[in-house]
This record gives structure tokens, C-alpha cells and sequence, in this order.
């Protein structure tokens, strides 16, 4: 990366991962073969950074070496203003304690209760009393909705459950990095909703830095830079702006799919982000319809006539029927927690459907099946 690229952000600290020249092989003599290629990485506190590729491609690989799992063969890895290459075991030990893992196996200890799972990471923080260990340990697992099952060992719990608990165990000392592949895999909607927040306000709030593998649009959708990798290389390094978010958040979505790239990238351009509170009407039955609506954080319910019919989350839309039909809206829809969307105009509606016959047909289609 040049770091005088106007597009790229200003780091607000030193880099919290700085990679160069990474080269990577498996394998002896004639088997040997190179998995990753010339890496240069480099990631500021507080930005959450997205590595997508198909399997293969060396991200797992790479977020290994970064977290000193495995042993750099070429080239040079800072991480946390450490060269790792250069460091003792006991050096290692101390710059993981900074850094939170979160894998797909999720190396829970089978003789430890969920919660001392999590207070093992604690206790290596050294920073806590017992009674302070046991208020954020608890407060950690009931947040990700473990709250009935704090006393369960991981051979009690179903995956999605031994999933969370990790992630509680990586996050429970706040860490300076996050090392992430697929946590939220095997997570539900409602668990892959506390997860992204807790994500975004180490962000925010302590200056953590997180490196994560996943296609999950909900977090892609989140995410300040895009690092694509094919072949064990770094095609593309994308800093996201609004638009590029909502065009990675739509490709997840049925019915934008029917969108050309360069008829979703038109849509997501003109796409306003709106947020609304708890009890904050969105539409009201009864009123014109000019917006369409599309939920990418929360929750809200559908009203006819004061009856609740349905509610809708991440992922889903409303507001078409109105745009389609020319009829007043037929439902009043509000917030049920803190919503966010994205809302596209009745002009430039009418031009993507315009566009795209696909698209257009598909709005049809949930037209008919919700009137």
C-alpha cells in the first residue's frame, strides 16, 4: 500500500498489523508449494478489516502468522509494533495476550464450564480481581444470550453455543486485535446481531483493530476496508465508503441479485442511510408511498389496523408495495429496537425497476405473495 494514496485513511496510531513481502510454502522438497505471495498488509486501530477470496486463496494462512500461530518463513510481520519474527516464546506469549482468536474450531477446554472458558482469558490479562473477572465473564456470555447456560461444559452445548462462548472468550479482555475466520458461521440471526455490535464498539470505543475472514454481508456491510485474496495474493485492497457497504449489503439480497454490477452500484449510490429508535414510526397505513426501506441492523414490526402481522430484520425490505401499485400505504411499520436502513427514492426506484426487468420481477413476486 502507498501510504500517500488519498483514498486510504489517515491512521490515528501506529499500524496495529503491518505485513511486508509475506511469502508462504507447505510441504518439502518436490511437494513443497507456495500458498501466499509478496503479502503487504497494513491495519490501523479501530478499523474493522474484511478479507474475502474463495478457499484457498491463503487468508487463514495469513491471519495465522499474524497472530505468531504459525512461524513467518519470508518476509516480515509487525503486529502491535512487534517483529514477530524476532521475538522469544515468552515475548510471543506476551503480544497474544493482546489479541483476541477467533477460529472456526473453537478450542474450548472440555473439563471447563463455559465461564471458566472465558476466565482463563481473563486471568491471563492479569488485570482483574476475582470478583471483577466474574462480573465481565458473566456479563460477556449473558450478553451473547448464554446467560442459562454459564455452568455448561462445552460437550452440553450445541455448536452455535461453543461459537459464542469463543467469541466471549476472545473478546472478554478487550483486546488491541481481533484475529477473526467465519465467527459467525454457525451463529443465528439474533447472535450474529450481538456479535457484530460488540465487534463495532471495540472499534470505536477502544481503538481495536480487527483482521476477520467471512462472507457474512451483515459484517462486510460494517467493515472499513475489503482485502480480496485469490491465489495466495492480494488482488484488491477497497477502503469502503457508504456506497460500497450497501453494494456488498445488497449482493446478499434475493431479489437485488437480478441487478447487473453496474445496476447495483447505481442503486447503491443513491441510497440514504436512516436510523429510528425504538417506538419510532417508519411509515404510517394510510400515506402516500415514495421510499423503499431496507433493513440492515434491527428489527421492526408490521402493522394493520393495530394488529402486529409480521416482522422483519436484516436483509429484508418494505415500502415496495406502495411504489408498485400507487396506493396508499397498507401498514404502519415501526421500530421494535434501534433500526438502521438504507432508502432508496420513488425516482430512482422506478428507474432501477426501469433497468432491469429481472429486478422489476422480482418485486413483483413479493408484491403478490405479501398482498
Amino acid at each position: 500500500m502507498d501510504a500517500s494514496d488519498p483514498c486510504l485513511p489517515l491512521l490515528t496510531g501506529p499500524p496495529v498489523i503491518r505485513a511486508e513481502g509475506v511469502n508462504f510454502y507447505y510441504g518439502e522438497g518436490e511437494a513443497r508449494f507456495q500458498v501466499l505471495f509478496d503479502i503487504g498488509l497494513e491495519v490501523a486501530p479501530g478499523q474493522l478489516v474484511v478479507m474475502t477470496g474463495p478457499s484457498g486463496s491463503g487468508k487463514t494462512t495469513l491471519l495465522t502468522l499474524v497472530g505468531a500461530l504459525r512461524s513467518l518463513q519470508e518476509g516480515r510481520i509487525e503486529v502491535l509494533g512487534h517483529d514477530i519474527s524476532k521475538l522469544d516464546r515468552a515475548g510471543l506469549v506476551r503480544v497474544r495476550r493482546d489479541i483476541g482468536f477467533i477460529f472456526q474450531l473453537h478450542n474450548l477446554f472440555e473439563a471447563l464450564s463455559a465461564y471458566e472458558n472465558v476466565k482463563m482469558a481473563l486471568q491471563l490479562g492479569g488485570k482483574l480481581s476475582a470478583a471483577e473477572m466474574r462480573e465481565r465473564g458473566v456479563a460477556i456470555l449473558e450478553r451473547l444470550g448464554l446467560g442459562d447456560r454459564i455452568s455448561h461444559k462445552p460437550r452440553a452445548l450445541s455448536g452455535g453455543q461453543r461459537q459464542r462462548v469463543a467469541i466471549a472468550r476472545a473478546l472478554a479482555n478487550r483486546p488491541r486485535l481481533v484475529l477473526a475466520d467465519e465467527p459467525t458461521a454457525a451463529l443465528d440471526q439474533d447472535s450474529t446481531r450481538n456479535v457484530i455490535r460488540m465487534f463495532k464498539e471495540l472499534t470505536v470505543e477502544d481503538g481495536t483493530a480487527i483482521l476477520m475472514v467471512t462472507h457474512d454481508h451483515r459484517i462486510i456491510e460494517l467493515a472499513d476496508r475489503l482485502v480480496h485474496m485469490v491465489d495466495g495474493r492480494v488482488v484488491s485492497d477497497v477502503v469502503l465508503n457508504d456506497a460500497l457497504r450497501i453494494c456488498e449489503f445488497l449482493k446478499g439480497i434475493d431479489a437485488f441479485k437480478a441487478l447487473t454490477p453496474t445496476e447495483l452500484t447505481h442503486v447503491a449510490e443513491r441510497m440514504a442511510k436512516r436510523h429510528y429508535m425504538p417506538g419510532e414510526v417508519v411509515i404510517r397505513e394510510g400515506e402516500s408511498g415514495h421510499e423503499l426501506f431496507l433493513i440492515s441492523e434491527g428489527e421492526v414490526k408490521v402493522e394493520r389496523s393495530d394488529h402486529e402481522v409480521a416482522r422483519l430484520g436484516p436483509g429484508d425490505f418494505f415500502g415496495e408495495l406502495a411504489l408498485l401499485s400507487g396506493d396508499p400505504r397498507n401498514a404502519t411499520v415501526s421500530a421494535v429496537n434501534p433500526v438502521e436502513t438504507y432508502v432508496l427514492g420513488e425516482a430512482d426506484f422506478h428507474a432501477a425497476i426501469g433497468a432491469s426487468a429481472n429486478f422489476r420481477d422480482q418485486l413483483r413476486r413479493v408484491y403478490f405473495l405479501r398482498h
